[in-house]
């Protein structure tokens, strides 16, 4: 040990050399990837020998194998391991394949994130919000959302999954070490190079033979056109005719002839054309007449009508309002099917909207004015009832196809309307009369009770201030409800109009039979209103009274009367000296 106590001399200096340029070669810091020779094998452990460690790590056995280099277990191989301590608390190094392997995969996915290179992996599983992708070089697990699987839905990715395909990074999280990748922009990005190369092959006024309709849009309608690209005929070249939507034309899996009327090469966009296979049928359209009748193809049937065809391209819309007279909520397709020839009359013509309304129920004779020629207002008719709602009955009209509208009010005279209502159900029989017939509306309102004597006709030939006798039916602190002698309708005497004086206009005052006399102080035939009072009738008979029974003398043999008169005298006596 003596050399060494002399540092200066040339022994120790050469040890020294010595000593560095071997630490030199191994540069041992903790976090970083060191290749390690396998020097000895176990059961459960491989002992790796690394240049300046004081001792030989150990690695699992079972962690080599998860990370793939079970090929590698044999004497003499060289793994990497990240050296996490150089000496724990026991005095042991401290590595792991795993760990440097996922550092080594980091790295490689960053350097292709930078170079903007796609990667190698294949699905694994399933997870919320999409799939986890590992990395086929380093066994890297990555995270796909779902919506960049596919540049279309899927319902079903079991196909994919397990298969090796190219994925675009596009997020790296370096804080938490999570990359998220897309295959979506790897298919759309080869689609786009194949898309571009279809496109060549077309050019404007190209006719497209046979295109299939894909789906439409409120803006127009998609067609595969040879199973290879989707082109789209805006709404505006679907027909000369005015369109609301597609789908009012067109159904998926139909077959058309297209026109090429413009090509996007940037944005890989063709534009097509209908309407411009044919000519402008508006250009002749004064062939055709408000009011007359022609002939028209039912080309496409809705909910809410038919669209048919003038001629080829003239379209117009056959609503479903204009089909039958009688039918309110008609059902197109049980009246008419597609290829169907069928009368129409023109109702309308506006050629700045290029709109043309038709009627087929124009073409039949108006059952309302056969109704109205055999049965006017003020007739009598058997029907049935067919539909009834809160506050009216639905008769059907005799052997017509046509529903009367039965007003509660129009039920009884004396009934009250809600309670008449309830006495009738569907399939009654009765007897109506017609009251209005509105055969442009299509509307007839019948009546059951102007079948009978109105009651009110029992003040024909009375007015406003008659005296009539009534009998009390019951009092309440509203007034008294009466009915004249031989009528059968009740009236209110309010209480303000049963006596002159306050203190006797009492209800109370009646038990109810008693027969008492009152005025008719207000009378309306028209409406059937009237309103009776005793009031009215104490103030006819003081009035009565005074006019009887009072003289011009009335007063004479007041005190003060005869004075007055003898100091008028006396002034006129002055008036004349």
């Amino acid at each position: 040990m003596e050399i060494y106590k002399d540092i200066n001399s040339p022994e120790t200096q050469q040890f020294e050399k010595l000593l560095n340029n071997q630490l030199s070669k191994n540069k041992i810091e903790e976090g970083k990837i060191i290749e390690g020779k396998i020097t000895k094998i176990t059961e459960k452990f491989v002992f790796i020998f690394i240049s300046g460690l004081k001792s030989e790590p150990i690695v699992d056995v079972n962690e080599l194998k998860m990370i793939g280099l079970k090929d590698k277990i044999k004497v003499g191989e060289n793994i990497p391991v990240l050296l996490e301590k150089i000496e724990d608390k026991n005095g042991e190094v401290i590595v792991s394949a795993i760990k440097a392997q996922k550092i080594k995969g980091w790295y490689k996915l960053e350097k292709a994130y930078e170079d903007n290179q796609s990667i190698i992996g294949k699905i694994t599983t399933k997870c919320k919000g999409g799939v986890i992708v590992e990395h086929i070089d380093t066994g890297s697990l990555m995270f796909c959302p779902g919506s960049q699987i596919s540049d279309k839905p899927l319902k079903n990715i079991d196909h994919l999954i397990g298969v090796e395909q190219k994925f675009a990074i596009i997020k790296l999280d370096k804080l938490r070490g999570n990359a998220c990748v897309s295959r979506r922009q790897i298919v759309s990005s080869n689609k786009r190079e194949d898309k571009a190369k279809i496109i060549e092959k077309f050019k404007v006024g190209d006719i497209i033979k046979d295109a299939v309709v894909k789906g439409y849009s409120s803006f127009g309608c998609f067609f595969e056109v040879n199973n290879e690209i989707d082109v789209l005929v805006h709404l505006q070249e679907i027909s000369y005719s005015r369109v609301n939507h597609p789908d009012e034309i067109f159904s998926v899996g139909e077959k058309h002839d297209l026109k090429v009327i413009s090509i996007d090469k940037e944005k890989l966009q063709i534009g097509c054309s209908i309407k411009q296979l044919s000519p402008d049928p508006f250009e002749h359209i004064s062939n055709y007449e408000i009011g007359s009748q022609y002939k028209v193809k039912v080309d496409k049937i809705t909910d809410y009508g038919c669209f048919c065809s003038l001629e080829p391209g003239l379209s117009t819309l056959l609503h479903s309002s204009e089909m039958s007279w009688t039918k309110k909520n008609v059902t197109p397709k049980k009246l008419f099917k597609i290829g169907d020839m069928i009368n129409c009359v023109i109702t309308e013509i506006d050629k700045e909207k290029r709109r043309i309304a038709i009627s087929h129920k124009l073409t039949l004779e108006n059952p309302y004015q056969s109704f109205m020629n055999k049965f006017p207002e003020g007739s009598e008719i058997s029907g049935v009832v067919s539909n009834a709602n809160e506050y009216a009955l639905y008769v059907k009209l005799g052997e017509f196809e046509i529903d009367g509208f039965l007003h509660a009010n129009d039920l009884s005279y004396l009934g009250k309307p809600e309670d008449e209502l309830k006495k009738y159900k569907k399939g009654d029989k009765l007897n109506v009369k017609i009251l209005e017939i509105k055969k442009d509306e299509q509307k007839i309102r019948v009546g059951l009770k102007q079948l009978g004597t109105d009651p009110f006709d029992w003040f024909v030939g009375k007015k406003v201030n008659d005296v009539i006798t009534v009998q009390v039916v019951s009092s309440d602190n509203k007034g008294l409800l009466v009915r004249p002698e031989n009528c059968e309708l009740d009236f209110l005497i309010k209480k303000t109009n049963i006596a002159l004086n306050s203190s006797d206009a009492r209800p109370s005052r009646f038990v109810g039979g008693e027969r008492i006399d009152a005025a008719i102080s207000e009378l309306n035939m028209e409406k059937r209103k009237v309103s009776l009072s005793i009031k009215l009738l104490e103030e006819l008979q003081n009035k009565e009274a005074v006019t009887k029974f009072s003289s011009p003398l009335s007063g004479k043999n007041l005190p003060f009367s005869s004075l007055s008169e003898k100091l008028g005298d006396k002034k006129n006596k002055k008036d004349d000296e």
